[in-house]
Protein backbone atom coordinates (compact mmCIF):
# COMPACT_ATOMS: atom_id res chain seq x y z
CA UNK A 1 0.00 0.00 0.00
CA UNK A 2 1.58 3.25 -0.93
CA UNK A 3 2.18 6.16 1.81
CA UNK A 4 0.08 8.75 0.78
CA UNK A 5 -1.43 12.32 2.42
CA UNK A 6 -4.74 10.53 2.29
CA UNK A 7 -4.59 7.30 3.52
CA UNK A 8 -2.65 9.08 6.17
CA UNK A 9 -5.36 12.01 6.87
CA UNK A 10 -7.62 8.57 7.07
CA UNK A 11 -5.71 7.43 10.53
CA UNK A 12 -6.24 10.42 11.65
CA UNK A 13 -2.80 11.84 11.51
CA UNK A 14 -2.56 15.92 11.96
CA UNK A 15 -1.71 17.59 8.83
CA UNK A 16 1.47 18.94 9.69
CA UNK A 17 2.52 15.32 10.79
CA UNK A 18 1.71 14.07 7.47
CA UNK A 19 4.27 16.66 5.68
CA UNK A 20 7.24 15.26 8.12
CA UNK A 21 5.91 11.64 7.34
CA UNK A 22 6.05 12.20 3.62
CA UNK A 23 8.89 14.07 3.40
CA UNK A 24 10.86 11.33 5.74
CA UNK A 25 9.78 8.54 3.71
CA UNK A 26 10.01 10.61 0.30
CA UNK A 27 14.23 11.07 1.84
CA UNK A 28 13.96 7.34 2.41
CA UNK A 29 12.42 5.85 -1.15
CA UNK A 30 15.41 7.92 -2.75
CA UNK A 31 18.22 6.85 -0.66
CA UNK A 32 16.99 3.42 -1.61
CA UNK A 33 17.04 4.12 -5.06
CA UNK A 34 20.49 5.76 -5.12
CA UNK A 35 22.09 2.51 -2.99
CA UNK A 36 19.77 0.26 -5.88
CA UNK A 37 21.51 2.16 -8.56
CA UNK A 38 24.93 1.63 -7.29
CA UNK A 39 24.74 -1.65 -6.50
CA UNK A 40 23.51 -1.89 -10.89
CA UNK A 41 26.29 0.15 -11.53
CA UNK A 42 29.28 -2.15 -9.66
CA UNK A 43 27.47 -5.06 -10.70
CA UNK A 44 27.81 -4.00 -14.15
CA UNK A 45 31.43 -3.22 -13.62
CA UNK A 46 32.33 -6.83 -12.89
CA UNK A 47 32.85 -8.10 -15.19
CA UNK A 48 35.63 -5.89 -16.59
CA UNK A 49 37.52 -5.91 -13.00
CA UNK A 50 37.02 -10.23 -13.41
CA UNK A 51 39.09 -9.55 -16.80
CA UNK A 52 41.80 -7.29 -14.94
CA UNK A 53 41.68 -10.58 -12.41
CA UNK A 54 42.36 -12.76 -14.48
CA UNK A 55 45.01 -10.42 -15.97
CA UNK A 56 46.96 -10.58 -12.86
CA UNK A 57 46.45 -14.02 -12.18
CA UNK A 58 48.37 -14.64 -15.57
CA UNK A 59 50.97 -12.66 -15.36
CA UNK A 60 51.72 -13.79 -11.57
CA UNK A 61 51.52 -17.38 -13.36
CA UNK A 62 54.22 -16.53 -15.84
CA UNK A 63 56.27 -14.74 -12.81
CA UNK A 64 56.10 -18.39 -11.36
CA UNK A 65 54.29 -16.56 -8.48
CA UNK A 66 57.35 -14.14 -7.34
CA UNK A 67 56.19 -10.63 -5.80
CA UNK A 68 55.69 -8.57 -8.57
CA UNK A 69 58.12 -5.71 -6.58
CA UNK A 70 60.61 -8.68 -6.13
CA UNK A 71 60.65 -9.02 -9.87
CA UNK A 72 61.15 -5.58 -10.41
CA UNK A 73 64.18 -5.85 -8.25
CA UNK A 74 65.62 -8.66 -9.91
CA UNK A 75 65.28 -7.08 -13.11
CA UNK A 76 66.89 -3.99 -11.93
CA UNK A 77 69.71 -5.51 -10.20
CA UNK A 78 70.16 -8.10 -13.06
CA UNK A 79 70.65 -4.37 -15.24
CA UNK A 80 72.99 -3.06 -12.72
CA UNK A 81 75.30 -6.09 -12.78
CA UNK A 82 75.11 -5.63 -16.68
CA UNK A 83 76.27 -2.61 -16.29
CA UNK A 84 78.97 -2.81 -13.51
CA UNK A 85 80.34 -5.72 -16.16
CA UNK A 86 80.72 -3.43 -19.13
CA UNK A 87 82.33 -0.79 -17.15
CA UNK A 88 84.73 -3.11 -15.57
CA UNK A 89 85.73 -4.48 -19.16
CA UNK A 90 85.86 -0.77 -20.39
CA UNK A 91 88.29 -0.24 -17.28
CA UNK A 92 90.39 -3.60 -18.04
CA UNK A 93 90.61 -2.53 -21.87
CA UNK A 94 92.04 0.84 -20.90
CA UNK A 95 94.67 -0.67 -19.01
CA UNK A 96 95.79 -3.26 -21.31
CA UNK A 97 96.07 -0.48 -23.75
CA UNK A 98 98.20 2.18 -21.89
CA UNK A 99 100.64 -1.01 -21.06
CA UNK A 100 100.65 -2.23 -24.75
CA UNK A 101 101.54 1.10 -25.46
CA UNK A 102 104.34 1.77 -23.29
CA UNK A 103 105.79 -1.47 -24.42
CA UNK A 104 105.36 -1.11 -27.86
CA UNK A 105 107.31 2.39 -26.91
CA UNK A 106 110.27 -0.12 -25.77
CA UNK A 107 110.16 -2.05 -28.62
CA UNK A 108 111.14 0.81 -30.50
CA UNK A 109 108.24 1.50 -32.67
CA UNK A 110 107.57 4.82 -34.00
CA UNK A 111 105.38 7.20 -32.10
CA UNK A 112 103.64 8.34 -35.03
CA UNK A 113 102.55 4.54 -35.68
CA UNK A 114 101.30 3.49 -32.52
CA UNK A 115 97.97 4.20 -32.46
CA UNK A 116 97.76 2.11 -35.75
CA UNK A 117 99.51 -0.71 -34.45
CA UNK A 118 96.60 -0.97 -31.13
CA UNK A 119 94.03 0.01 -33.71
CA UNK A 120 94.40 -3.10 -34.95
CA UNK A 121 95.88 -5.47 -32.43
CA UNK A 122 94.02 -7.98 -30.24
CA UNK A 123 94.34 -7.37 -26.67
CA UNK A 124 91.82 -10.12 -25.30
CA UNK A 125 94.44 -12.16 -24.92
CA UNK A 126 97.00 -9.90 -22.76
CA UNK A 127 96.90 -10.51 -19.19
CA UNK A 128 98.02 -8.09 -17.02
CA UNK A 129 99.83 -9.03 -13.52
CA UNK A 130 98.21 -7.85 -10.10
CA UNK A 131 100.57 -4.41 -10.67
CA UNK A 132 99.28 -3.72 -14.16
CA UNK A 133 102.21 -5.32 -15.84
CA UNK A 134 101.77 -7.06 -19.22
CA UNK A 135 102.76 -11.00 -17.99
CA UNK A 136 105.21 -12.71 -20.87
CA UNK A 137 106.43 -9.40 -22.04
CA UNK A 138 109.28 -10.91 -23.32
CA UNK A 139 107.86 -13.00 -25.93
CA UNK A 140 105.47 -10.43 -26.44
CA UNK A 141 108.39 -7.98 -27.47
CA UNK A 142 109.45 -10.70 -30.19
CA UNK A 143 106.52 -10.59 -31.72
CA UNK A 144 105.99 -7.18 -31.96
CA UNK A 145 109.45 -6.75 -33.10
CA UNK A 146 108.87 -9.49 -36.16
CA UNK A 147 105.62 -8.15 -36.74
CA UNK A 148 106.13 -4.42 -37.02
CA UNK A 149 109.72 -4.56 -38.04
CA UNK A 150 108.45 -1.65 -40.73
CA UNK A 151 107.52 0.52 -37.62
CA UNK A 152 110.63 0.23 -35.62
CA UNK A 153 113.74 2.87 -36.01
CA UNK A 154 116.41 0.63 -37.35
CA UNK A 155 118.46 2.56 -35.12
CA UNK A 156 117.08 0.80 -31.76
CA UNK A 157 117.50 -2.38 -32.80
CA UNK A 158 121.30 -2.23 -34.71
CA UNK A 159 124.55 -2.77 -32.86
CA UNK A 160 127.45 -0.79 -32.64
CA UNK A 161 128.25 1.64 -35.50
CA UNK A 162 130.93 0.30 -37.57
CA UNK A 163 130.67 2.87 -40.49
CA UNK A 164 134.30 4.26 -39.29
CA UNK A 165 137.07 1.53 -39.45
CA UNK A 166 138.12 -0.12 -35.81
CA UNK A 167 141.47 0.06 -34.74
CA UNK A 168 143.82 -2.72 -34.48
CA UNK A 169 142.44 -3.77 -31.31
CA UNK A 170 138.15 -4.12 -32.51
CA UNK A 171 137.75 -0.53 -31.08
CA UNK A 172 136.92 3.00 -32.33
CA UNK A 173 139.62 5.19 -31.22
CA UNK A 174 137.19 8.39 -30.10
CA UNK A 175 139.45 11.37 -28.66
CA UNK A 176 137.06 12.74 -26.37
CA UNK A 177 134.09 12.30 -24.56
CA UNK A 178 131.64 14.76 -26.23
CA UNK A 179 132.31 12.90 -29.61
CA UNK A 180 130.81 10.03 -27.74
CA UNK A 181 128.46 11.50 -26.54
CA UNK A 182 127.48 13.00 -30.29
CA UNK A 183 126.57 9.07 -31.23
CA UNK A 184 123.02 8.76 -31.86
CA UNK A 185 122.82 5.20 -31.80
CA UNK A 186 121.92 4.12 -27.82
CA UNK A 187 123.92 0.96 -28.02
CA UNK A 188 126.86 2.38 -29.55
CA UNK A 189 127.16 5.12 -27.51
CA UNK A 190 126.71 2.80 -24.52
CA UNK A 191 129.36 0.53 -25.70
CA UNK A 192 131.50 3.31 -26.58
CA UNK A 193 131.75 5.08 -22.93
CA UNK A 194 132.32 1.29 -21.69
CA UNK A 195 135.46 1.02 -23.66
CA UNK A 196 136.52 4.64 -23.03
CA UNK A 197 135.58 5.53 -19.58
CA UNK A 198 139.46 7.50 -19.05
CA UNK A 199 138.09 9.89 -21.62
CA UNK A 200 135.40 10.72 -18.65
CA UNK A 201 137.19 10.51 -15.67
CA UNK A 202 139.47 13.32 -17.31
CA UNK A 203 136.75 15.41 -18.31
Amino acid sequence: MALTRKFLSALGIEPDKIDEIITAHTETVDALKHERDTYKENAEKLPGVQQELDGLKAKAAKDDGKDPWKVKYDALKEDFDTFKQEQSKKETAAKKSAAYRELLKECGVREKRIDAVLKVTDLEGVELDENGAIKDAEKLKKDIATEWEDFIDKTSRQGANTATPPNGNGAKTYKNAEEIMAIRDPVARQNAIAENLELFSNS
